[in-house]
């Protein structure tokens, strides 16, 4: 009976949306996506004709480290043209983040990787990226997704200070675009991840629930060989003065220690360009005058089963959305459950 009832109210919820898009209104927390005449270009500059059509969705978030006081507030807009969906998310950040794990040349020559002196374990909060995640409930299948939001995957007290993710029970899916600002995003790719049902274990899924796609790898550290970083960018610059703080694969070469005087500071990672299903979705963005604009791409069906499918445009879609300012995991959220429908 119960399950009975979840189905007839998201039902309910469905037509009710349906019907105030049919009379040109926007219902609450809801993202209507418009038709455009010409795909908008991805760039980052958020002003192509296309978003002038699509009705702006207002998300406040809050409880995010680093932001100030915690909160920013997102504005969404959705077109579609051809056989891709289009999304322009814009919201505040006082500060571009870029600075992940560098290693840093020390006085006396030697080498170390700089690091949150107050992260106990995966919640770095100073040397680390801006990013962004949405969520969508994969065909309804999270129980409660569409009535309580994707905070019902999520799950505190298991050995991270920010919980873990993962779903109630089998079969039960969730699609997870995870914008990661100096790594995938350098690449023009947000992340393509899900949420399922493994439970967390310190050893075995350290991560739970969450995880890529196949046609991974994302990215991958490296160590100090010899107290020296194994790599260095080719054009042997440090990232504190001008050059990056990641390293793109092919861009790596051998790592040559006198091209660098103390403070100097060099990427430890490799960021590898993802593909298949877990490289479906593209982005461009940037960041001006304390705002981020980014623009995404992705089609409307990928044929996976990891992925949200808007494959109808009479149905109401559910999802999340938070952001992070220079955190790994201390993001700020809304405590609303946002829906997804097209114009008619």
């Amino acid at each position: 009976m119960k399950t009975k009832k979840l189905v007839s109210l998201a039902l309910g919820a469905a037509f009710l949306a349906a019907a105030a898009v049919a009379a040109g209104q926007a219902p609450a927390n809801t993202l209507v996506v418009a038709k455009a005449a010409a795909a908008p270009t991805l760039d980052g500059n958020g002003n192509d004709p296309a978003w002038a059509s699509a009705q702006p969705l207002s998300v406040k978030l809050s409880g995010g480290a680093n932001f100030v006081n915690g909160e920013t507030t997102a504005t969404l807009k959705s077109v579609v043209a051809g056989d891709t969906i289009y999304f322009l998310i814009q919201y505040a950040d006082p500060t571009e983040s870029k600075r992940r794990g560098p290693y840093k040349k020390q006085p006396d020559g030697t080498w170390k990787k700089v690091s949150d002196p107050n992260d106990k374990g995966g919640d770095d909060n100073a040397y680390y990226e801006d990013k962004w995640a949405m969520i969508w409930n994969i065909n309804d299948s999270v129980a409660g997704f569409n009535q309580s939001g994707c905070a019902v995957m999520c799950h505190v007290g298991e050995g991270k200070p920010f919980g873990n993710k993962y779903t109630a029970k089998e079969g039960e899916l969730a699609d997870m675009w995870h914008m990661k600002g100096s790594r995938n995003g350098v690449n023009g790719q947000v992340d393509d991840q899900y949420v399922d049902w493994t439970r967390y274990d310190k050893e075995k899924s350290p991560n739970a629930g969450r995880k890529g796609d196949p046609g991974g790898p994302d990215y991958k550290g490296f160590s100090l060989v010899n107290g020296k970083p194994e790599f260095m960018n080719k054009d042997s610059k440090a990232a504190n003065a001008g050059g990056f703080y990641y390293i793109k694969d092919g861009d790596q070469v051998a790592f040559d220690d006198s091209k660098f005087k103390p403070d100097d500071e060099v990427a430890s990672y490799i960021v590898y360009k993802l593909q298949g299903d877990r490289g479906d979705i593209q982005v461009a963005y940037r960041w001006q005058n304390g705002t981020y604009t980014y623009e995404v791409a992705r089609k409307l069906t990928t044929g996976s089963k990891f992925d949200v499918q808007f494959s109808d445009m009479n149905k109401t879609y559910y999802f999340g959305f938070s952001a992070f300012d220079n955190a790994q995991v201390r993001h700020a959220m809304s405590g609303d459950v946002l829906k997804l429908v097209f114009a008619k």
